[in-house]
């Protein structure tokens, strides 16, 4: 075990390391070169003032805190140096092996699926349908799907499954020894420590009752002598003037301001636009129109199975499309997985198969899209309509939160610990309800599952999923995910009750569109007694 000195010393040499490879550090000696001439021989005492003066300029430091902010927030605790890679991304082996297991699964349906098509995972497109492409990118959600994409009947999207968690067992845990009866109710069977009641409450103090909240309070005077929306407008207005992440991230536990949203979770995510994100944001778009994946079908396939026909985000087909196109090229996003207990999916260069030199990720960056996976970025169009700016704050949503809730791991913020959370409060606030779902065979987590896997996102209404995306951020964790899950169950528990089977019991939770998500966590969290 590590002392607190050694893990900081470790965390400092991470960062460090990190941000030497980025463009501020490079930007930052440009800077330095320009700001502090040579040194003069004859002079030498008025080199070192000359010399700071960089670090003493409030742009420039503040750019140097907010990325030093991200990293910290990005990556994990440093594990023990003897550790191995593996054991950093997971330290349990039964959760490595079940991840594994289920990138196997994905990876063969994906080969089976190239093989039934008779196409390759990837091609070079002929010069007339790149031309053809490049002049409908702002159009392709009107296009059908023709010879720019395969018959969308014949592709399959990958599911993410609920089934692949519930198997989930630690071979040496023995479960006779737990007391309480409870623990056998649900369907996660796994012995994670997650947060109980009293702890959620605490973590989550700000949402407390007598703590004014966008979403419920706006209209309610503060002491300021204004309406709390005006207020926080106000406070989080100054937070911009002063480019401060962490007093962004702070401040967004009250919810931000709709006209303050894009700009504020922008800087918390430390996400910019410069000239050089702009250039970077082409060169995807030119491997786009460039070269053809297997996976853009299923990109094509799910776009059409979920945002096209969602009342809230047909309209952005076109920037879906270009957005999740040019992530599947971003080879950038490979370096998330330093982290995730995921690994990146790996093919050969066609002909090359067998031979360990030709071994390419595939597809690019890493990640294979999954049904319902550009609900991801469906919120956001609403927020941002430059695709670079939207594609830049998708891209650090992902890294830090999404990609945790479809990877099987032991991260609070992993969909298995959600899971089980959620399953531990449903039972703790409401356990006659809990048991009576559970005799009819509808178990809670058959239902919830698929709103935490997507952060209810295409489940809640547009309003309401931001400011549910607001504490994520606020917050840095995903548990709110939860929490939330378990509140829509306890606001519809009478009509629950009443249910008999798992189909009406669906019927009854099929609509959450009409849901107002403050008061739910509020009086959950808060005025429930225990």
């Amino acid at each position: 075990v590590m002392d607190e000195g050694a893990g900081l010393s470790l965390a400092i040499a991470q960062v460090v390391r990190r941000l030497k490879a980025t463009r501020l550090h490079s930007q930052l000696e440009r800077e330095a070169k320009v700001s502090v001439p040579p040194r003069r021989a004859a002079a030498p005492h008025r080199a070192a003032p000359r010399r700071s003066s960089l670090t003493r300029s409030p742009c420039w430091e503040r750019k140097l805190q907010n990325a030093v902010y991200r990293e910290l927030h990005v990556l994990p605790p440093p594990g023990h140096p003897a550790a191995s890679p593996e054991h950093a991304k997971e330290p349990l082996a039964y959760m490595r092996e079940a991840q594994a297991g289920w990138e196997r699964r994905i990876l063969k349906s994906l080969n089976s699926m190239s093989t039934e098509l008779g196409v390759p995972l990837a091609r070079k497109r002929p010069a007339p349908e790149q031309k053809e492409l490049s002049n409908k990118w702002n159009e392709m959600g009107t296009d059908e799907p023709g010879h720019l994409y395969l018959q969308g009947g014949r592709v399959h999207p990958v599911l993410c499954s609920s089934q692949v968690l519930i198997s989930l067992r630690n071979p040496n845990h023995d479960r006779s020894e737990e007391v309480g009866a409870q623990s056998q109710w649900g369907l996660i069977q796994v012995p994670l420590n997650v947060q109980d009641v009293a702890q959620m409450r605490e973590a989550f103090a700000d949402l407390a009752l007598n703590i004014g909240q966008l979403g419920i309070d706006d209209h309610t005077h503060v002491p300021a002598g204004m309406e709390l929306s005006d207020f926080l407008f106000h406070q989080h207005f100054y937070t911009l003037t002063t480019q401060d992440s962490a007093a962004a991230q702070q401040y967004s536990r009250q919810g931000c301001p709709t006209g303050l949203r894009a700009e504020l979770w922008a800087l918390i995510l430390n996400s910019t636009n410069e000239p050089e994100d702009i250039l970077n944001y082409d060169q995807l778009k030119a491997g786009v129109i460039q070269y053809d994946l297997l996976v853009d079908n299923l990109i094509y396939k799910d776009v059409k199975l979920t945002a096209s026909n969602d009342d809230y985000y047909f309209v952005f087909e076109d920037f879906l499309y270009q957005v999740l196109l040019c992530f599947s090229r971003d080879t950038t996003v490979l370096e998330h997985f330093s982290y995730n207990s995921a690994t990146p999916p790996k093919s050969y260069i066609q002909g090359k198969a067998g031979e360990e030199d030709y071994v390419v990720v595939y597809p690019p960056n890493g990640v294979i899209p999954f049904h319902g996976f550009s609900m991801y970025v469906a919120p956001l169009c609403f927020l941002y309509n430059e695709p670079c700016k939207l594609y830049s704050v998708f891209k650090e949503m992902y890294i830090r939160y999404f990609f945790r809730l479809h990877s099987i791991s032991s991260s609070p913020s992993g969909i298995v610990s959600l899971c089980l959370q959620f399953e531990r409060l449903l039972q703790t606030h409401l356990p006659q309800l809990f048991y009576h779902l559970r005799e009819i065979g509808a178990q809670p987590l058959r239902i919830a599952f698929k709103w935490m896997v997507r952060a209810f996102s295409g489940y809640l209404s547009t309003d309401q999923l931001l400011l549910l995306w607001d504490r994520i951020l606020g917050y840095d964790s995903l548990e709110i995910v939860a929490v939330l899950a378990a509140a829509v169950f306890a606001f519809r528990a009478e009509n629950l009750m009443e249910v008999t089977s798992l189909s009406s019991a669906e019927a009854v939770l099929a609509d959450l569109s009409t849901l107002k998500v403050m008061p739910l966590l509020q009086i959950f969290l808060f005025a429930t007694v225990i």
